[in-house]
């Protein structure tokens, strides 16, 4: 069975109890986790199992396939069966949400404005990066990029509600701009999770966010960069 990612439902709990599945050396599988493998670009949860009051470190957190594989400090004393209490760090958790929110929401005002689409992008605890298919450069893009990340900022204060739920493939579709990544086939699987901004956003995505716009707080322009004819670049942060 692959690893069900409890944060696909809740990304709030902190702390959760799973039954190991599979261990090679100090790699660890469980049936599941609240913790978020790298993946779409989004930096790894960190945080730590710990079982008959032994702690283990997880370091780092990788998808091989649907499951999620938790990276120990050490090879563990538990064996396959054994139950684990599993503990995320929190404060890293909580800016991923923010920043992976904040993409959203300029990923959503970039499309409306310049039917621009995103070509990569890293989310890390220190800052998000986003590349986009834009044609702008020097002032102008640097310009662009600040009067983005201010409308996005309108958009955190007003307190929007940040819905998740689960469509059908084929309704999903149906939504214009479902996925706003660049060369990027629509995800597999017959039933796909929406994080919907009420008003501004409809996406598929499978990563932990915050409930509502407001807890986002000031996100904050960094640079742009111009990194070809057709992939501008933007770093920003939020606000601690």
């Amino acid at each position: 069975m692959p690893t069900k990612f409890l944060y696909w439902w809740d990304s709030y709990k902190r702390e959760f109890d799973a039954t190991v599945v599979r261990i090679d050396g100090n790699r660890v599988w469980l049936d599941q986790t609240l913790f978020h493998p790298r993946s779409g670009g989004v930096a790894n949860d960190t945080g730590r199992l710990v079982w008959q009051g032994e702690e283990y470190v997880v370091r780092e957190v990788v998808k091989e396939g649907e499951d999620a594989v938790h990276i120990l400090d050490r090879e563990p004393r538990f064996r396959v069966g054994d139950t684990v209490h599993e503990i995320i760090d929190w404060d890293r958790r909580y800016r991923l949400m923010r920043l992976h929110t904040a993409t959203h929401i300029i990923a959503a005002l970039a499309y409306k404005k310049y039917n621009a689409l995103v070509t990569g992008g890293e989310i890390t605890p220190e800052y998000a990066r986003d590349d986009y298919n834009l044609t702008l450069s020097g002032d102008a893009l640097r310009k662009a990029f600040q009067d983005l990340i201010a409308e996005a900022n309108e958009v955190v204060k007003r307190g929007i509600p940040v819905k998740i739920y689960f469509l059908k493939r084929e309704e999903a579709l149906k939504i214009p701009g479902i996925v706003k990544l660049a060369e990027r086939e629509p995800p597999p699987g017959e039933e796909w999770r929406i994080v919907e901004i009420e008003g501004i956003d409809v996406q598929a995505d499978g990563g932990p966010h915050v409930a509502n716009t407001r807890e986002i707080g000031e996100i904050v322009f960094l640079k742009s960069e111009s990194r070809g004819k057709d992939k501008k670049r933007v770093y920003y942060t939020v606000k601690p």
